[in-house]
């Protein structure tokens, strides 16, 4: 982390649209231009009213990738589903590409929601996904945390190790772990016991304040401090030099200025500084931009250049 208060970091959405040339290119220049770290989603269908070409692209390979052509910039998930992976073959992959970075990355695990790209793609859906995501959780920390000679076993309701070798080890002594949302009870209970970050997703600065209260009080009550936690948020961000330029970014997104200015990081760099502030206040040291237009890398070098130095 910085000395600063605030981390700025870039989150993509590749399911919408994005091979992954421009994935690559606006890793290396969110590197260049100093932000703390390149994220995105994991998801095999885009939403809304796109038509995704030229189709998806898989989140873990895509950060493999990026890892052998970067040096600095960290490298992650909001969030892998957890529907997507087998817990034993995630730890692997995971430690693989940190590996691969020399140390540069994070896990955002989550339990998985979109039921339509699991019937687009033949992956099970299944209806107790939580309870999974708890068991796939002590699975991957539990095999990175066995030391090198020592074998781990896992008898769970849902998944099942034995005599498990427990390797490859990351080359992160421990790769940091994100847990996020908006669920008031057992999300807090997870992220307490697991969670070296709590991020919450689009949420205001309100909400942000009440769930950070409950995850800090669900970690003192599992014998953590509060504070042990990284508190994060991740927000839409469309910042533009003057009104034209805001009203452009938010029509290439198919978004009105007023509800991103609302819901997001909108406007001129002046009053996203001001918006950052409000959720430095709650508690929030850390924030993913949700970059929506991957083809406009000016709009990253503007945040870099008249928000970063404000707040980072």
């Amino acid at each position: 982390m910085h000395d600063g208060y605030m981390d700025l970091r870039v989150f993509t959405e590749p399911q919408q649209g994005a091979t992954y040339d421009t994935l690559l290119r606006v890793a290396k220049t969110a590197e260049e231009l100093g932000y703390d770290a390149f994220f995105r989603s994991d998801h095999y269908l885009h939403m809304g009213n796109v038509d995704g070409l030229p189709g998806p692209t898989d989140a873990w390979i895509t950060l493999a990738g990026i890892a052998r052509e970067t040096s600095r910039i960290r490298l992650g998930t909001l969030m892998t589903a957890g529907t997507f992976r087998l817990p034993g073959v995630l730890a692997i992959q995971v430690a693989q590409v940190d590996q691969m970075s020399g140390g540069r990355v994070e896990l955002g695990l989550g339990s998985g929601w979109y039921e339509d790209e699991h019937k687009a793609y033949g992956i099970p859906f299944p209806k107790e996904k939580f309870g999974r995501l708890e068991e796939q959780l002590a699975i991957v920390t539990g095999l990175w945390e066995t030391p090198v000679g020592e074998r781990f076993d896992y008898d769970g309701t849902f998944y099942r190790l034995q005599d498990s070798p427990a390797l490859p080890k990351p080359a992160q002594a421990k790769v940091p772990v994100l847990i996020g949302g908006h669920g008031a009870r057992r999300t807090p209970a997870l992220a307490a016991r697991y969670a070296d970050e709590f991020n919450i997703p689009f949420a205001s600065v309100e909400d942000s304040e009440r769930q950070f209260g409950r995850v800090r009080a669900a970690a003192e009550e599992h014998g953590r401090k509060g504070d042990d936690l990284v508190y994060s948020n991740a927000l839409v961000a469309c910042v533009g030099r003057n009104d034209a330029e805001v009203k452009r970014r938010a029509d290439a997104i198919g978004r009105e200025v007023d509800e991103l200015k609302a819901n997001g990081l909108a406007g001129s760099p002046a009053e996203v500084v001001e918006k950052l502030g409000r959720y430095a206040a709650v508690g929030s040291t850390r924030v993913y931009f949700q970059m929506l237009d991957l083809d406009d890398l000016d709009h990253l070098e503007l945040i870099a250049a008249e928000v970063m130095p404000q707040v980072a």
